[in-house]
């Protein structure tokens, strides 16, 4: 005895195929973009720190933006006394961050990774080599923001 596939079911089936198709796609693109950022040279950067209380997902390695570009990225992590995560930004020479700038840990979507997006600041004195950007926002975790609103 043959089966065969009802009208809906063949439609369910090929639904189900396109969207596993298009996640799949979408989790290509964001690898690929961060390995091309990972491997990208950066001749002439210069290192500044970073100190966050949080760093959930971000890693060494991953970019650093400023006005939406990629200057940067980051190439250490530690933990220092207070516990407070320590990161060493390598920034590309011909972008100068100003001194009153902040930086703040940010995802590209529900999937993707994370970055560090720099908000400019408007002082004319600029962040030298091995400065601090001095106003930091930890990375926000999903799973408590989601908490946070079930709760009310």
């Amino acid at each position: 005895m043959e089966e065969k596939y009802t009208v809906e079911e063949t439609k369910a089936l090929r639904t189900g195929a396109i969207a596993m198709l298009a996640i799949l796609v979408a989790v290509f693109i964001t690898i690929s973009h961060n390995a091309s950022i990972k491997r990208k040279n950066l001749g002439g950067a210069y290192k500044i720190y970073a100190n966050f209380g949080r760093t959930d997902g971000l890693n060494v390695g991953d970019i650093v933006r400023m006005s939406g570009i990629d200057v940067g990225r980051v190439v250490d992590a530690k933990l220092d006394e207070n516990f407070t995560s320590k990161l060493t930004l390598e920034i590309d020479s011909k972008y100068k961050i100003p001194e009153d700038s902040s930086a703040t840990i940010v995802s590209y979507g529900l999937i993707g990774g994370k970055y560090i997006e720099i908000d400019v600041g408007g002082a004319e004195e600029y962040i030298p080599s091995g400065g601090l950007i001095g106003y930091t926002q930890d990375a926000m975790i999903l799973e408590e923001l989601l908490d946070r609103i079930l709760r009310r």
